[in-house]
């Protein structure tokens, strides 16, 4: 019943930004963390960051912190990853994924397997 949809993606230029959007639907609460994470061919899925819907804590891999900002519209029940000077290294089919979860759980979850609900991914690619 809890659906993610992303939204967002596209084509931008070494420097661009981005702004990847993760509605949410099936939801009873606020109870819940959203993580993004990406997916390059040939790689592993690696994480990009995690917030908690609940109490608003992020977290960020370090390739993201300073670039990329985590955020959430509670009453939209969506989350945003706005993606700013972006590198050919940033490339990759994005996914937001849920699982729920109290407060003060997401230095738990993190990047962690514990997500449960995915959406289908986004394409960005990053080239000149």
């Amino acid at each position: 019943q809890v659906q993610l949809v992303e939204s967002g993606g596209g084509l931008v230029q070494p420097g661009g930004s981005l702004r990847l959007s993760c509605a949410a639907s099936g939801f009873t609460s606020d109870y819940y963390v959203i993580g993004w994470f990406r997916q390059a061919p040939g790689k592993d899925r690696e994480g990009v960051a995690t917030m908690s819907m609940s109490d608003g804590s992020t977290y960020y891999s370090e390739s993201a912190k300073g670039r990329f900002t985590i955020s959430g519209d509670n009453a939209e029940n969506t989350a945003y990853l706005q993606m700013n000077s972006l590198e050919f290294e940033d490339s990759g089919v994005y996914y937001c994924a849920a699982v729920i979860a109290p407060p003060g759980a997401l230095d738990i979850i993190r990047f962690s397997g514990q997500y449960d609900y995915w959406g289908q991914g986004t394409q960005v690619t990053v080239s000149s």
